[in-house]
């Protein structure tokens, strides 16, 4: 039996519409209901049902409505589109409206057959955006069929909800944690990464030999590594080096020619020539060796790496750009700078006698241990160091530090000493180095000075407080400066028991009623290494749950830097406070790109930063490290990281200087010492270079293969087809307000909505998505601009849930005539209006498509629909037709005056009838716009003629007239004395 209904033909069966999806076979057709979601999809057997033809019912000449109702139906037709026609067939069903910019690499993607990229943008511009969007279009798109993210366990969750909540893919998270649970459900000699079509991986859980040949054997086609800077190594011959495992890893993976990959990172360059070529390498082993200064090395490179500054896309498609106006100019939501200021602090004098007296000990234990051996020099060295950085963070970090044995005291050799001690004291910018490293480090080398350290420790407990810690005095005076100025800070300090001190004493204790320093509607809360990444997560989402109760309240988080990376914090907070100074400035730069990033809303972030005057080390780390970071920084545009060997070897420096100034006296100052020039000479040298090296790289390897005209022209066909967001904004906010439920809030920003008015088919609609307690208790829901909301709200967004519900039910119910209730849409209109000189109809038209994609396995079939207005002049069979903007224009016309409603059902009667009259140019324009979605498609694909051979788009006929809206010229007030009872200008009913 031959198929007799072609995919996207029209049919009835089961008492309604439904629509034939590509999937259908001869014998089993694949039906989705017109107007319903891929939920709603069934499989009808023609030889078991009856199932004939259909074409969609016109119009009722009776069923009235205002001038919103076209728009409002067009939108909540739209809204219902889970395909789009252009040739992003993703973009449809996404939670997020990509800026423009963001679609550069998705463009760059789609005209190659096997995806390969690095997409390398600076800090806070969205790369997780831009590897989501190039994800979701190929598994649309059938070119891949599951995915795996690559990241450390600290942003697994991150990565899972990003994805879920933006791109509607559900990944299942393979952790250390996680994994015993998804194996016990494998079936026999079955691969949990068979099994779960889309992964998040813990970088480090997989790269072990144990469960790596499992991943490599069974790995996705598409592959995302974030961070992919941590996965190679300057030396790739290194072995045993966390790096170097990893880097074998993904050399498996990428071995795989058919394999999409996608590497991230913000920090390609970290100045190290070979390391940039090795990854390179894994993107097309052509790269590690091609000569990147000839005309096809840059050529052969723009095709796979992006790398752009926030200066590149701050403003994106304007006339600059060579598109003759600014209509799809776009402003990125970035700050427009940071506010940096430092404050100062002195030492009270019990805490500057606690600090000399630990300075004097740990001085003679490092004079003591240099005639005893290289071992236990470098055991004492790292004790030193620790109490130190513990003194200076806080008493309690002091106290812990001075009570707890040195994790270097049990290194059997120099070596490994440094192993041990150098993670907990220095500040590596190496992201995968914070988690576990806030941990306050110990002091105790030998048995015999336990009773010294024990005194000092007590010493230091009684320190606590802003009475005797000034430097707790002056975080309390800046801290309330912020939050007069209605900021949301964020302070970092280096260790566990430091944020744990401050949150006690800045925070108000319900059970005694102490109330804390900052207020009664000021929340505190600390976030540190003693919660898993999930529950940090929870505890900012706390935060900023209660924070938000009261519209007078401010938050205040305490973190240690196992929030400085890949945390988005920018939309709860806009402050960042160094309550600890790092000493490495790059450490400065991860905690402001918490904030300081895509999606801020605050044109300003400001960041202060604390530092002691008279403790010996702090001025010096700043002076030399910290404000040399910023320079460069501000003459750059983009951050460059210090060299980790050359900040160690100046700080160093700094600690022995401060160690040995009791014996040398004063008289020789820091700057003047050798260890220190020499230091300071070689930090210099190299930090300098690689800010030459980056500024060339960045003129180098400037994106160049996609023009900004590109790019414009399929954003603007984008919107012409989805809408932007302030379509969905006025529609929700029209619609509701229809339907009787009661708004509160901005007009052109976040509001609430209460329901409890509105019709029970809506309600019921809801119930589910929203919860039921928040409808049987009639709560507000609360409908929110940014597309991360928790469960009962909204975003602002056409693929939200809450979005979707309220559509259908608007198009369901303006299709049923026969519906109770308000129906806020109609398919009809006759309005009276000073917008028009003669006669004018406007058709709502819904367009279906059949799309052959061809693909590297073989052909694609997908239906997709359209929605488009269409406006002409005069009778139907003499129609004169306007321009597309014309005709959306009408959307914006305004009742001048009432239209008798007989008179208006008359006039619909006669349009309705004779349009049968444009049903050619229904269909030419119909043909007009499969030509322009072809050619879309291969104008996005034209790098490649394997990708776009056999590709073809054709409309399917007849197009269904989903609205008529007859617009009538107003008379003038002469003429209006004169009008006969029964004409356009009677009353009657409103327009």
């Amino acid at each position: 039996m031959a198929l007799t209904y072609s995919a996207g033909s029209l049919v009835r069966a089961r008492g309604r519409e439904w629509v034939v999806l590509p999937e259908s076979e001869p014998d089993l057709l694949v039906l989705r209901p017109l107007g319903g979601s891929d939920d709603d999809i069934a499989a009808v057997f023609p030889a078991l049902e009856e199932i004939r033809g259909a074409e969609f019912a016109p119009p009722e000449p009776g069923d009235l409505g205002d001038q919103r109702a076209a728009g409002l139906l067009r939108t909540a037709l739209r809204v219902g589109f889970r395909s789009g026609a252009g040739p992003f067939c993703s973009l449809a069903g996404i939670a997020v409206e990509p800026r423009a910019y963001q679609l550069v690499p998705l463009l760059m993607a789609l005209r190659q057959q096997t995806v390969r990229m690095l997409i390398s943008d600076d800090v806070g511009i969205g790369k997780t955006i831009e590897a989501g969007l190039i994800a979701s279009e190929l598994l649309a798109q059938g070119e891949a069929t599951g995915l795996a993210v690559l990241c450390s366990p600290a942003l697994a969750e991150q990565w899972q909800q990003e994805l879920r909540t933006k791109f509607g893919i559900d990944a299942e998270l393979v952790l250390a944690s996680t994994v015993s649970r998804l194996e016990r459900g494998l079936d026999l000699g079955q691969s949990l990464f068979d099994r779960y079509p889309h992964v998040i991986v813990s970088t480090d859980f997989i790269k072990s030999t144990r469960h790596r040949d499992d991943f490599v054997r069974h790995c996705p086609d598409l592959v995302i590594v974030d961070e992919a800077h941590t996965c190679v190594a300057a030396d790739d011959t290194s072995a045993g080096s966390q790096n170097q495992l990893r880097y074998e890893l993904l050399r498996r993976v990428a071995e795989d020619a058919t394999r999409h990959l996608l590497l991230v990172t913000a920090t390609p360059h970290s100045g190290k020539e070979s390391a940039f070529r090795n990854l390179l390498g894994l993107v097309k082993p052509e790269l590690s060796s091609v000569n990147l200064d000839s005309e096809g090395g840059r050529k052969l490179l723009a095709q796979h790496f992006v790398a752009r500054k926030r200066a590149d896309v701050r403003q994106y498609l304007t006339k600059e750009d060579g598109l003759g106006d600014d209509s799809l100019a776009e402003r990125t939501a970035f700050p427009s700078d940071r506010y940096f200021k430092d404050e100062t602090y002195k030492l009270s004098p019990a805490y500057r006698a606690l600090l000399d007296d630990a300075i004097a000990y740990a001085s003679e234990r490092v004079e003591a241990a240099d005639n005893q051996g290289r071992r236990e020099a470098r055991i004492a060295w790292w004790s030193a160091i620790a109490l130190l950085r513990s003194l200076v963070s806080s008493p309690r970090a002091a106290a812990q530090t001075l009570r707890t044995r040195s994790a270097a005291a049990v290194a059997a050799s120099a070596e490994e000493a440094d192993r041990l001690g150098a993670p907990l004291t220095s500040d590596s910018a190496d992201s995968d180095a914070l988690e576990g490293m806030d941990v306050a480090p110990g002091a105790e080398t030998e048995e015999h000075a336990g009773s010294r350290l024990a005194e000092l420790a007590d010493r230091a407990v009684q320190l606590e407080g802003p009475e005797q810690d000034l430097k707790l005095k002056a975080l309390i005076k800046h801290l309330k400066a912020l939050l007069a100025d209605g900021h949301n800070p964020i302070v970092f300090c280096r260790y566990i028991p430091t944020a744990e001190y401050l949150a006690a004493q800045l925070a108000n204790d319900p059970e005694t009623k102490k109330r804390g320093p900052l207020g009664a509607k000021t929340v505190v809360k600390a976030v540190t290494g003693t919660l898993s990444p999930q529950q940090r997560i929870e505890r900012i989402e706390q935060l900023a749950e209660e924070a938000g109760e009261d519209a007078a309240a401010r938050r205040v988080l305490i973190a240690t830097d196992c929030l400085s990376e890949g945390v988005n914090l920018q939309h709860h907070f806009d402050a960042v406070v160094h309550y600890d100074l790092a000493w490495n400035p790059t450490r400065h730069d991860q905690r402001e790109g918490r904030v300081d990033r895509y999606g801020q809303k605050r044109d300003q972030v400001r960041v202060i930063t604390l530092y002691g005057e008279d403790n010996g080390i702090d001025g010096k780390v700043l002076d030399v490290l910290i404000k040399k970071h910023r320079q460069i920084k501000k003459d750059l545009g983009i951050s460059v990281s210090v060299p980790d060997e050359m900040s160690t070897g100046v700080t160093d420096a700094i600690v022995e200087w401060l160690l040995l100034r009791g014996r040398q006296g004063e008289q020789q100052a820091l700057f003047g010492s050798d260890a220190f020039q020499q230091s300071f000479a070689d930090l210099d040298k190299d930090w300098n270079s690689a800010a030459e090296r980056e500024k060339a790289s960045r003129s180098r390897f400037a994106q160049r293969s996609i023009h900004p005209e590109e790019v414009a022209r399929e954003v603007a066909a984008i919107r012409e087809a989805l809408g932007g967001a302030g379509e969905i904004h006025t529609f929700v906010r029209e619609s509701l307000g229809a339907l009787n439920a009661v708004l509160r809030g901005n007009t052109d920003g976040d509001f609430t909505a209460e329901v409890g008015g509105t019709p029970a088919g809506l309600r019921d609609a809801l119930a589910p998505v929203v919860g039921a307690e928040v409808i049987e208790k009639d709560r507000p829901i609360p409908f929110r601009t940014d597309p991360a909301v928790a469960r009962g709200e909204a975003a602002l967004v056409r693929t939200d849930p809450v979005i979707g519900a309220l559509a259908a039910h608007v198009l369901n119910a303006a299709l049923d005539t026969r519906a109770d209730g308000a129906r806020p849409a109609r398919r009809c209109g006759v309005i009276t209006t000073d917008a028009v000189g003669t006669l004018t109809t406007l058709l709502l038209v819904r367009y279906r498509f059949h799309l052959t994609l061809p693909s590297r396995s073989g052909e694609k079939q997908l239906v997709a629909e359209d929605a488009r207005l269409l406006a002409f002049q005069g009778s139907p069979k003499n129609a004169v037709w306007l321009s597309q903007e014309e005709a959306l224009a009408l959307l914006d016309a305004s009742a001048s005056e009432n239209t008798d409603r007989h008179f208006g059902e008359r006039t619909m009667t006669r349009i309705l009838g004779r349009l049968p009259d444009v049903s050619d140019h229904l269909a030419a324009h119909g043909d007009e716009l499969a030509a322009e979605l072809d050619a879309s498609h291969r104008r996005v694909r034209a790098a490649s003629g394997e990708i776009v051979r056999g590709l073809s788009v054709a409309a399917q006929k007849p197009a269904d007239i989903l609205g008529a809206y007859v617009y009538l010229p107003a008379m003038p007030a002469a003429s209006v004395a004169g009008a006969a009872p029964g004409s356009a200008a009677s009353a009657g009913v409103s327009a």
